[in-house]
């Protein structure tokens, strides 16, 4: 009776799935259903695939049964004929819940005769998948920003005229100006002395 009325409220490009009495806790549950909610089905569960934990499992599970469903398991209309299948790439999880389930009362021996009580609880897991519109592919995006980026390195390369860095233009300084020497007259015998004859062969 529950199914039918969860069924009948449904749109026509929505499909669900639930799984019940999972023993993991809800507040662990939750926290990876917040981390997937409001993805797209293909990049949900390539984010559960690397979540270390035993509640990924379980959503991951669920979620392909909500695909599942979306493919095959179509409700009927109102002349009695399924409903068309949707698409798996265009899914996208817009409603995911994790209830309460049943406790299981434990025990745990302690000190002077004591017990403490361990509850080990359960959760039911239920999500919605609806046909959205199809993603908009990156690899178009990058592409482009790739041959951008490579234009613009050739542009810099052909306007720079050498490669490397550019070495500043100096000039050797000048020598600084020095004065003639003035030597003194020379007087006495040395100035009478005759000058030397230049040696011939």
């Amino acid at each position: 009776m529950g199914k039918a009325k969860t069924e009948s409220r449904l749109k026509p490009n929505q499909a669900t799935a639930t799984a019940k009495f999972i023993r993991v806790p809800p507040r662990k549950a939750r926290l990876v259903m917040d981390a997937v909610r409001g993805k797209y089905v293909p990049d949900a569960l390539a984010t559960l695939k690397f979540v270390p934990n035993f509640a990924a499992r379980a959503i991951e599970k669920v979620i392909g049964s909500a695909v599942a469903n979306a493919e095959n398991g179509r409700p009927f209309d109102a002349n009695g004929r399924p409903l068309p299948a949707l698409v798996a790439e265009n899914l996208k999880l817009v409603s995911g819940r994790v209830d309460e389930g049943p406790r299981l009362k434990r025990v745990q021996p302690r000190a002077q005769g004591r017990a403490y009580r361990i509850l080990k609880r359960m959760c039911h897991i239920s999500v919605i998948v609806e046909e959205a519109e199809p993603k908009p592919r990156r690899e178009r995006r990058q592409a482009a920003s790739r041959r951008a980026r490579a234009a613009g390195r050739t542009g810099a390369a052909a306007a720079a005229p050498t490669t490397g860095r550019a070495k500043p233009q100096t000039t050797p300084p000048e020598p600084p100006e020095t004065e003639p020497e003035v030597t003194a007259p020379e007087t006495g015998a040395a100035a009478n002395a005759p000058a030397p004859e230049a040696e011939t062969e």
